[in-house]
């Protein structure tokens, strides 16, 4: 059994939601159809603070460091690729951010920034999952020892608890929720 690698292809399910959701979102934005601004914002907690926090901070805190203990390198492999793109998600997050920022203050030619960012993040995370489930996570896998899978699967739980704290894994599984059924339901006629 690969529990840490397992672990991270379960955390990309629940993205993989968000990432269709969003795209759902951006199209009716793009369309005229318009969003609320708390579906927005929503969205953008939930890549800011699973995705990227919680997440990428399993991958760059433990994984990344253990597979380059065990002889991966960061620099023109893989991990350097993943670490780059995690730094291009988060600007799209940020362009999110502050084109959500703007709309809320009631500039509505900014859904069209939003939107335009959101489906770069949409585009941008699909390939990272892809690369990471289908590349890193088996290179990992022959990598590391059933032990290792256990000690990292250990120390993901721990970063659910510390780093983002007491129950905050499940609000933000609420939250990818409410996103996903904000978006199907704004998308029926």
């Amino acid at each position: 059994m690969h529990d840490a690698t397992q672990v991270l292809r379960q955390e990309h399910e629940v993205i993989l939601r968000v990432l269709d959701a969003t795209q759902n979102i951006a199209s009716q934005i793009e369309n005229a159809a318009g969003a609320p601004p708390q579906v927005m914002s929503n969205t953008i907690e939930f890549f800011k603070l699973y995705a990227d926090r919680q997440h990428h901070g399993k991958e760059e805190d433990l994984l990344f460091p253990e597979l380059e203990k065990k002889g991966m390198p960061r620099d023109g492999g893989p991990i350097g690729v993943m670490l780059m793109e995690h730094q291009f998600g988060r600007s799209h997050i940020t362009r999110m951010a502050e084109a959500a920022r703007a709309f809320e203050g009631g500039d509505h030619s900014a859904g069209a920034r939003w939107a335009d960012a959101a489906l770069d993040y949409v585009a941008l995370l699909r390939q990272h999952i892809d690369k990471e489930n289908n590349i890193l996570f088996v290179m990992a896998e022959r990598i590391l020892s059933p032990d290792d899978q256990q000690r990292l699967a250990k120390e993901f739980a721990g970063v659910d608890q510390q780093k983002m704290g007491e129950g905050e894994n499940d609000r933000l599984l609420r939250l990818a929720d409410s996103v996903v059924q904000a978006a199907s339901a704004s998308s029926r006629p």
